[in-house]
């Protein structure tokens, strides 16, 4: 969004340092349905009389439409300096510029945010926005913080996979292990019940659950170096003695 609104600084609201993804907006009063839940997407409110919005994208019969969040008005820069660089939002028709953002607008008209374009997973054909699995994972008692990326598989192009770091005092244990309800136990089945009893569509349950034992990269903006992750996440599968 920096590029649409360049005399604006957007900035976390968080610590950084804490390193907790999922982290639960301030409660508005306002009725939210169980769909908008689900999206695990953040309110930033609505645009200012000068600012028009629109999402770009494939129509949602079970929710809102998310998509390419898409703006125009005179606070819309020109072009980029030297051109467009690589992985840059570009400029569409009628001066409408894609932000780069994945959202969707309310029945209140205000702008909800799910992820960035370029995190996006695709999935056996299907989209998966990792903030929205995040958001549902980091529910667990047992998880602290979550990645989740896609790891290159050929028949679904991209599996859904999930980095956790586990909190004090849980285990991580084989998923055909005699789970104890008297243990705290945690595994890559625990989380995918834990997925599927909140409603999380099946096909962005993570398909395997990588216990995570270092902080996660961060830029001093605190943004979350996710392609690092990625990385570091196929190796550890090509070669599982990894010291993550």
């Amino acid at each position: 969004m920096t590029e649409t609104c360049s005399s604006l600084t957007f900035m976390v609201l968080h610590d950084p340092a804490s390193r907790v993804t999922g982290i639960q907006p301030q409660k508005m009063n306002r009725t939210i349905s169980d769909s908008t839940v689900q999206l695990g997407s953040v309110c930033v409110g609505k645009p200012p009389p000068h600012v028009e919005l629109c999402v770009s994208g494939n129509g949602n019969k079970d929710g809102p439409l998310v998509g390419n969040i898409l703006t125009r008005g005179p606070h819309v820069m020109v072009r980029y300096w030297n051109g467009v660089t690589e992985g840059a939002s570009v400029q569409r028709l009628n001066g409408w510029l894609d932000s780069g953002d994945i959202g969707w607008l309310d029945g209140n008209g205000e702008l909800w945010l799910v992820g960035r374009t370029k995190d996006r997973l695709k999935s056996g054909g299907e989209n998966v926005y990792p903030e929205e699995v995040e958001a549902v994972l980091v529910q667990h008692p047992g998880i602290s913080c979550v990645v989740v990326l896609g790891i290159p598989d050929v028949r679904l192009t991209e599996m859904v996979a999930a980095c956790v770091c586990i909190r004090e005092g849980w285990e991580w244990v084989d998923c055909a292990y005699d789970h104890s309800k008297d243990r705290k136990l945690l595994s890559t089945h625990i989380l995918q019940n834990h997925c599927r009893l909140r409603n999380l569509s099946r096909f962005k349950i993570p398909k395997i659950c990588i216990p995570w034992k270092k902080p996660f990269p961060y830029t001093t903006t605190g943004k979350l170096k996710r392609e690092e992750v990625r990385q570091e996440a196929i190796s550890y599968l090509q070669f599982p003695p990894s010291s993550l």
